[in-house]
């Protein structure tokens, strides 16, 4: 910490000045501000111009025709120049892109600001070497279609322009873009150098646009990497400012940052009042927004903040909140002066409240008076259409009288619709409970709020509606919501509330998509390597067997499903069951459709939705011992027919080392551990008592397996006669190996059905197994249109007609 004190006895902060005629000294104790600062600015900048060049590159190759017919009209137009102005656009061109960051860097060092003059230098020697660097590597190692959009095919054109990234990296890192005069005279010559280019045939369209964003790029990368200089104004500015606004500081104190975009100061005042000051620094105005960006696309609260937000408008946001809370009676600090600090700065100073922060105070020492506090503060940010949006244990504070004040008003939202005032209450009931328990909150809310307010907020609990540090400490609870939720029904059981979706999408859905993209472009890469011929010349009667095996497959899954229920069952309908969820698989992972649509078809046969989920679960643990208990004995079998003896193959000992591996590395996570045991034991809490109900009757036992075992029987055997039709052979035994690891696969893949994945993982086994790569590929294509595409029609009527009959 340093001590500064105006007069100029110690001052080291940087930027003091010395007070006024007539002023008192203040001391002023706080950190020593550093020299220079990373700005996230600079980083965001950064990675939004890698994003672009990425962009860029990936839609040249896109539109590789469009582009090569633009750059002939480019060139063109400036072979139409006549060779006299030509000449001179070079000459001018050449002698700007040099000049103007030269006269630049000598006006900066008549300022004495050589230091800036030496970064941009480094920028721009990074940027020549990076530049050069990528255009050797698009010669050497780049695509046929790379290097021609870089080059035209012409090896005299420099991929890259080496002058153009060099002076764009300078330019960038001594931050021109602030002075408006030299950014024209920059951008300028840059068009001049541009037009000279191609009218001389020296560049690219798509190389000069990739030597521009490489400059940004390496320019952006400089001044986060090497820092700025700091622009913060010091505590003494903080004193001078407050001055200005009629008080009369005595001693003033830097406080520890609790908000990643703002200083505060406790300020005393000659009075014997204090303040407490909020400065906001605009450099630090863009702190967090990769996690704005990311709820206010994600979470649909229908919040009309915007994700970046100006150094005034958030003086302005937070000022008009602390004024709004006032005039409603609110308990806040009343906020007594704003102002800016130069152009860089702002404060807002607030009249002190002795409080400390609700999560500061231990959970027994948290009443049912002090319950009803909060709810009532709350309650009249409410009457007034006021969010508050932060309501934390860090925002909620309790003063020396035991009476509640609401801090943070910077996060709030005026004239607020039914919904953010309806995640107030969601997200202060959640944190209360993580308190005191759910009971005693939903109480408290209860007796000053009502069952309508909780009426409100319950469809809105959910994880996505809640803050940050309230979604962690759910982590460590997450039977919570569920007991919040089941307490409101409680109180309240004839309360109706619609329900409200918050996530316009969740991360799984995005890795969905991307899957699905990637698995679709290889499945289009393997059809165009797939010769017409060897299609057409497919042998009719195993293609027979392969369909018809493929379509008992679902008799197998019935009796698979009807074997773990000890209720009856009808055959033809649970069939239809199992055709309705091929239709389902085309927009849900495999395992996870089957799932849902065989659980939801209990239910709707009266079975309880335990019993029914214990069902399937049942079902689905037995198919998975089947299913390793199978991929062991084929290998087993293939291993000793290979060696002649009954001894352990190659394969099997791969498998079990693998299984070894996969098992300790479980077990010696504890994270892993914890949430594996955690899956098993709740899995197996309700399907063993099922089991034991099937084990009674041993024919819906034998149904049960002999289903499962039939089901593994029966897609071996469509992917055996689908090789067979393309004049192909395999071990029967090989086959089944190949078809349950690439299964395995198939399942735990996020696409649709398991898309891609699992052609991927058949034909490459197939082609290991010793199928050639075409008949492979062709025979996975033939299995996968029996077993997954054909049957999309079918099962559509069939999801269809069980709807309509109530089934489903």
């Amino acid at each position: 910490m340093t001590e500064i004190r105006e007069h100029g006895e110690a001052s080291s902060a940087g930027g003091e000045r010395p007070p006024a005629s007539g002023d008192t000294a203040v001391l002023v104790i706080e950190p020593l501000l550093p020299q220079r600062i990373r700005r996230p600015s600079d980083l965001l900048r950064f990675l939004a111009t890698v994003i672009v060049l990425a962009a860029v590159v990936l839609l040249a190759l896109v539109a590789q025709k469009t582009l090569n017919g633009l750059e002939g009209d480019v060139a063109d137009s400036t072979n139409h120049l006549p060779f006299l102005l030509g000449g001179v656009v070079g000459v001018l061109s050449g002698a700007a892109m040099l000049g103007v960051p030269a006269a630049y860097a000598i006006e900066r060092v008549l300022h004495r600001d050589g230091l800036r003059v030496a970064e941009g230098v480094f920028a721009a020697i990074a940027g020549m070497v990076l530049s050069f660097a990528l255009g050797e590597w698009i010669i050497k190692f780049g695509s046929a279609e790379l290097r021609f959009l870089f080059t035209n095919g012409r090896g005299d054109i420099e991929p890259l322009n080496t002058l153009v990234t060099s002076v764009i990296a300078y330019v960038t890192a001594v931050r021109i873009s602030r002075r408006p005069t030299w950014r024209a005279a920059l951008w300028s010559a840059v068009a001049l150098n541009t037009i000279a280019l191609f009218a001389g045939s020296a560049a690219t369209l798509l190389g000069v646009a990739v030597s521009l964003l490489v400059g940004l790029a390496v320019g952006y990368a400089t001044l986060y990497g090497l820092g700025s200089p700091n622009t913060r104004p010091p505590g003494s500015a903080i004193i001078t400012t407050l001055r200005k606004l009629g008080f009369q500081p005595v001693k003033a104190r830097r406080m520890d940052d609790d908000h990643q975009s703002s200083r505060r100061y406790a300020v005393d005042l000659k009075d014997g009042n204090r303040l407490d000051v909020t400065v906001l620094d605009r450099d630090r105005q863009v702190a967090g927004l990769l996690y704005r960006l990311w709820r206010r696309i994600r979470l649909n609260s229908e919040t009309r903040r915007r994700a970046i937000r100006s150094l005034r408008a958030e003086l302005e946001r937070e000022a008009l909140m602390a004024y709004a809370a006032q005039a409603a009676g609110v308990s806040t600090p009343r906020l007594v002066g704003t102002s800016e600090i130069g152009t860089e700065a702002a404060l807002l100073a607030y009249a002190h409240v002795p409080t400390r922060p609700l999560d500061d105070i231990p959970d027994e020492e948290i009443d049912d008076n002090l319950l009803a506090q909060i709810w009532e503060q709350v309650l009249l940010l409410q009457v007034q259409r006021l969010a508050h949006r932060r309501l934390t244990g860090d925002s909620i504070h309790v003063d020396d009288e035991g009476r509640i004040v609401l801090m943070d008003a910077r996060s709030g939202e005026i004239a607020a619709g039914d919904l953010l005032l309806r995640l107030d209450v969601a997200q202060l009931l959640t944190y209360l409970s993580l308190r005191v328990g759910a009971e005693r909150a939903v109480d408290a809310a209860a007796t000053v709020a009502g069952p309508g307010v909780l009426a409100g907020a319950l469809p809105l609990l959910q994880p996505i509606a809640l803050t940050r540090e309230t979604r962690a400490a759910l982590n460590r609870n997450k039977g919570l919501l569920p007991d919040i939720r089941e307490r409101i029904v409680e109180l309240a059981p004839k309360v109706e509330s619609e329900e409200v979706r918050l996530e316009r999408f969740r991360p799984r859905t995005l890795v969905t998509i991307i899957a699905s993209t990637v698995a679709a472009y290889f499945l289009v890469g393997s059809l165009s390597q797939i010769n017409l011929n060897v299609l057409s010349s497919a042998k009719w009667g195993w293609t027979v067997v392969a369909l018809a095996a493929a379509m008992l497959s679902y008799v197998a899954a019935a009796l698979m499903l009807k074997g773990f229920v000890p209720e009856k069952l009808p055959l033809g309908r649970t069939v239809l069951v199992q055709f309705a969820g091929s239709f389902v698989k085309l927009v849900a992972p495999a395992a996870v459709s089957g799932v849902a649509i065989n659980t939801r078809y209990l239910q709707k046969r009266g079975i309880p939705p335990g019993q029914a989920v214990a069902s399937v679960g049942a079902s689905q643990v037995i198919g998975l011992a089947f299913h390793i208990g199978l991929l062991l004995l084929f290998a087993y079998v293939t291993g000793s027919r290979t060696a002649q003896s009954f001894t352990p193959s190659r394969t099997l000992v791969f498998a079990l080392l693998a299984v070894a591996l996969v098992t300790l590395g479980v077990l010696g996570v504890p994270r892993l551990r914890r949430m594996v045991t955690s899956r098993v034991r709740s899995l197996f809490s309700g399907v063993v008592p099922r089991l034991l109900d099937v084990l009674q009757t041993p024919s819906k036992l034998f149904e049960g397996f002999a289903g499962t075992l039939m089901l593994t029987i029966f897609f071996v055997t469509c992917l055996d006669a689908s090789i067979r039709a393309f004049g192909g052979s395999l071990d029967f035994t090989a086959v089944a190996i190949v078809f349950l690891a690439g299964n395995a696969i198939g399942s735990a893949a996020p696409t649709p059905g398991g898309l891609g994945a699992v052609e991927v993982s058949l034909a490459a086994g197939l082609t290991l197994a010793g199928l050639p790569k075409e008949i492979a590929t062709s025979a996975v294509l033939l299995f996968r249109l029996f077993t997954f595409w054909l049957p999309v029609l079918p099962g559509w009527a069939s999801f269809a007609y069980l709807q309509r009959h109530e089934a489903l």
